[in-house]
């Protein structure tokens, strides 16, 4: 064995994990079945429900049902046919379902946009979709074709509903006999195409991922054992505020119409905490970023009100019962801090997350070892799973009450995991996608001779399944001095912090390993005032500014204590500017695109090991 994180496979490790499925496949159902049978069980059982003031105004299972064909039918009459593909962009809201399931009743292809795509990814959505149609939800989104610069894909039609869209196809389809919606509705079987979903992707041009009907239905029931805690129990709801056009929220939303799940939605993560207060879901849906900006706002608004010290104890003492808990349990000394610091901080933070929630799922990137801790001291499990667009969201899920912090759980029922020679993650099963899209080079490079889907990604398997994932292949750094190391072991404890918006670990052919952070300028303002600056301290000052520097020195310190001297950060860079998505170094699930970053701060990068850097070493 060498060093390598690549070199994943350590003697006596289990190599392969499959978890054999439930449920007995149903290759005739596509996924308006789910919504049929919930309707036929469950009629008038709210589905769904939609801010009204300051409340929220439920929507039944019939209510939705009746809607979907209602739409479906103004979609045939307008010409759709099925396998007709068809593009949408909207915001996370209730039309974003409600159209989803429209489309699949009439027998059409979903081609998702995400709203922060610009007119150019736009375009190339369109033009390798070979899409027909585009259903838009705003002014500004409409916008986005006509600003397509130069040959604008040709479209039979667009729709947009902030012109009364779906009005206008509810009476378009009044004609529609309910015999010819039904042979739209059950035209697709399991094997046949349900959506396109174009990777945002880290590197290269966005691809066409292929996901048929089989892949959400029988996720879905398959899901009911494993997860029935948290999906199929009385009064389950969820507040959606991940992007439905991202395969993640996607599923979810199916899921939760195959259980009747009560869902809310809010785009709008400033308003996140007051709708977390007055819809008062039962578990949540995140990516890392959420949970870490949760903990960080807690965390300023102790120092605020002055009760900092007091803050940092109670997670202090819940750190270490939540650890304690998985060695034997806590002391009794240990339970009674617990229990005073439950009663005077974790009590008002559960309530700001609307009282009711037990449960989180957490995907898209690690979550972290002290964030998960963190948060089952608070009375949540965080479920943190592991998956990609090309796997329908989950190949695997922490379980209600087996769970294990630092990984990503054991295989679903009906997927599978490998751990190839080197390391690197492979998985098959019912969750996996056919092909991209009009690129079959790219589906032959992603599948290993004998069918099992190369993930990129490089973990271990336990004695019980349960996956750890350890990096990147493409990530892994080799030094000057061969050292190999796997950035995610930096990025992640030092992207936590509060002030800290990005992390790049460098140094692959380098005598040294280096990182370039950048500033979270929603959290910086406050921690400036904290620190007795002035809040209204421009990114670029703040980034130069001597008391800002100490502070990130602080966290690489204490990133550097993970590892050994020869794989510490000896140097660091603080960035005068963000990374975002209109800059292409974020992807819109606020993944950072490394290839994409790493050629906007070459310069940077230069000046580390130019030993031009005004910043200290560690």
């Amino acid at each position: 064995m060498t060093d390598s994180p690549t070199a994943a496979v350590a003697p006596g490790a289990r190599r392969e994990w499959i978890t054999p499925p439930i449920a007995a496949p149903a290759p005739e159902q596509n996924t308006t079945d789910l919504l049929e049978a919930r309707v036929a069980a469950t009629p008038d059982r709210p589905l769904f429900a939609v801010p009204e003031g300051e409340s929220w105004r439920d929507i039944t299972t019939k209510e939705f049902h009746d809607d979907v064909r209602a739409i479906a039918k103004g979609l045939i009459a307008k010409g759709i046919v099925p396998e007709t593909r068809i593009a949408f962009i909207a915001y996370t809201s209730y039309e974003w379902t409600l159209v989803d399931f429209a489309l699949w009743y009439a027998g059409a292809i979903m081609v998702p946009v995400y709203e922060t795509n610009s007119p150019g990814q736009l375009q190339w959505i369109l033009q390798d979709s070979g899409a027909e149609g585009l259903i838009s939800q705003t002014p500004e989104l409409d916008a986005k074709y006509d600003e397509i610069e130069g040959d604008r894909p040709e479209l039979r039609w667009r729709l947009s509903m902030a012109e009364g869209a779906l009005d206008e196809l509810r009476g378009a389809g009044a004609e529609v006999s309910d015999e010819r919606l039904e042979q739209a509705r059950s035209h697709a079987r399991g094997d046949s195409i349900a959506t396109l979903i174009y990777t945002a992707g880290t590197t290269g041009r966005p691809k066409g991922t292929v996901l048929v009907h089989s892949n959400f239905v029988e996720l879905s029931r398959n899901i009911q054992e494993p997860l029935g805690e948290v999906i199929d129990v009385p009064g389950s709801s969820t507040l959606l505020f991940v992007t439905l056009a991202h395969v993640f929220a996607r599923l979810i939303s199916v899921i939760g119409v195959a259980y009747g799940i009560r869902v809310g939605h809010q785009h709008d993560t400033t308003r996140l905490v007051p709708s977390l207060g007055s819809f008062r879901p039962s578990f949540l849906l995140a990516v890392p970023r959420v949970f870490e900006k949760v903990y960080n706002s807690a965390l300023q608004k102790a120092s605020e009100g002055g009760k900092e010290k007091i803050f940092r104890r109670a997670v202090s003492v819940g750190v270490a019962y939540s650890r304690a808990m998985d060695s034997g349990g806590a002391s009794l000394g240990l339970r009674l801090q617990y229990r005073l610091f439950d009663l005077l901080v974790f009590r008002k933070l559960r309530a700001t997350l609307g009282g009711r929630v037990q449960h989180a799922v957490s995907g898209s990137a690690p979550l972290g070892l002290f964030l998960g801790h963190f948060y089952r001291a608070l009375g949540v499990q965080v479920l943190e799973g592991y998956g990609l667009t090309e796997t329908t969201a989950p190949v695997s899920v922490n379980l209600p009450g087996r769970f294990k912090i630092g990984t990503v759980g054991p295989p679903l029922p009906g997927c599978g995991v490998r751990i190839a020679e080197d390391g690197e993650i492979l998985t098959r099963g019912i969750n996996v996608f056919r092909e991209y899209w009009n690129n079959p080079e790219a589906t032959e490079a992603a599948f290993t001779e004998d069918g099992w889907f190369r993930t990129g990604d490089l973990g271990q398997l336990d004695e019980e399944g349960y996956i750890t994932i350890t990096g990147r292949k493409k990530d892994i750094i080799v030094t000057a001095g061969g050292k190999n190391v796997a950035p995610a072991a930096f990025e992640d404890p030092i992207r936590a912090d509060g002030i800290v918006g990005e992390c790049i670990v460098v140094g692959d052919q380098k005598p040294f390993i280096a990182a370039v952070v950048t500033l979270d300028p929603e959290m910086l303002p406050k921690w400036l005032e904290l620190h007795d600056l002035d809040p209204g301290m421009p990114l670029a000052e703040a980034a130069a500014h001597p008391r800002v520097r100490e502070h990130i020195q602080g966290v690489i310190d204490r990133a550097n204590r993970r590892v050994s001297r020869a794989e510490s950060i000896r140097k660091f860079e603080v960035l005068d500017r963000t990374f975002t998505i209109e800059d292409g170094t974020l992807t819109p699930k606020l993944s950072l695109k490394r290839n994409v970053a790493m050629e906007q701060i070459a310069p940077v990068i230069d000046r580390i090991y130019s030993g031009t850097s005004s910043i200290p070493t560690v």
